[in-house]
């Protein structure tokens, strides 16, 4: 017996006819709506000179954010010198040659006080940024042949001295605090050794003044005087005055100058100016 197909009335077949063309339909939009969203998606937009002028500005205000920013390295924490990429021996340098009551003012001088490699300096010297003064100086020093009447230092007014040009207030006070607690200067050197002046400072005092041969200094006679008649002796402290009795009871002979270089911890680049206060 043959299997007879199922009969379809002209309702169904027209059913069937009118699904399949929703179905080609669907696709024919569904192709076209991918193709316009990858069109859309390479379009390139065309911006006004304007508006591109804004954008730039905008993006270089961003970049400026994360540029480094310029700093004086006298004023530096730890931390700062660590992310630059010294060393601890490196910043050690650097923080005992401030202790000290100096400072840096060029990149060539950072290098000699810490010691850091020319690659390290290269990266970090274009943030330095030293007063606008000892840039100034340093111009005028080379261009300049500037001739200077000097003035006795001993006999200088808190004036006189910040009148040179290069010493404020504060230098010239501290300047006149030291001439006091010696009695006077012996020597211009002394000026070396002033608490909280700087190299430059120093330079510009040695330039401008002078100090005469004193003839007020009560010398001591390290052979005859006792503790503290030594302790009276600019620069020498209790200790230092203990280990000269101690070493001159040691010898047979009398002590010279030299002898006091072989106590510990002498400060040897004051050994000259200690030598004027001093008889043997």
């Amino acid at each position: 017996m043959k299997a007879q197909l199922p009969f379809i009335n002209s309702n169904q077949r027209k059913g069937i006819l009118a699904l399949v063309c929703l179905i080609v339909l669907l696709q024919i939009f569904i192709f076209w709506f991918k193709r316009a969203d990858n069109n859309a998606e390479s379009t390139q937009y065309i911006v006004d000179v304007k508006t591109q002028q804004q954008i730039d500005s905008l993006k270089i205000v961003a970049l400026k954010e994360y540029e480094p920013k310029p700093f004086n390295p006298n004023f530096v924490k730890d931390g700062k010198w660590f992310q630059l990429g010294m060393s601890t021996e490196e910043i050690d340098r650097l923080l005992k040659f401030r202790a000290s009551g100096k400072y840096v003012n060029s990149a060539v001088d950072f290098q000699k006080v810490t010691g850091v490699s020319n690659e390290l300096l290269a990266k970090i010297a274009p943030q330095f940024q030293f007063p606008e003064w000892t840039q100034n100086e340093k111009q005028e020093t080379k261009n300049e042949a500037v001739v200077v009447n000097k003035m006795d230092l001993n006999k200088a007014t808190l004036q006189d001295l910040m009148d040179i040009k290069g010493i404020g207030d504060y230098f010239a006070n501290a300047i006149l605090a030291e001439r006091e607690k010696l009695n006077g200067f012996v020597s211009i050197q002394q000026v070396d050794f002033i608490k909280g002046l700087r190299p430059e400072a120093i330079n510009i005092i040695k330039q401008t003044t002078f100090v005469k041969s004193a003839t007020n200094i009560v010398k001591v006679n390290v052979n005859t005087a006792t503790k503290e008649q030594l302790t009276q002796v600019p620069y020498l402290n209790s200790y230092l005055a203990r280990e000269i009795v101690v070493l001159r009871s040691k010898q047979e002979t009398a002590l010279k100058i030299e002898d006091l270089e072989k106590i510990n911890n002498f400060p040897l680049d004051k050994l000259k100016i200690i030598r004027l206060y001093l008889d043997f």
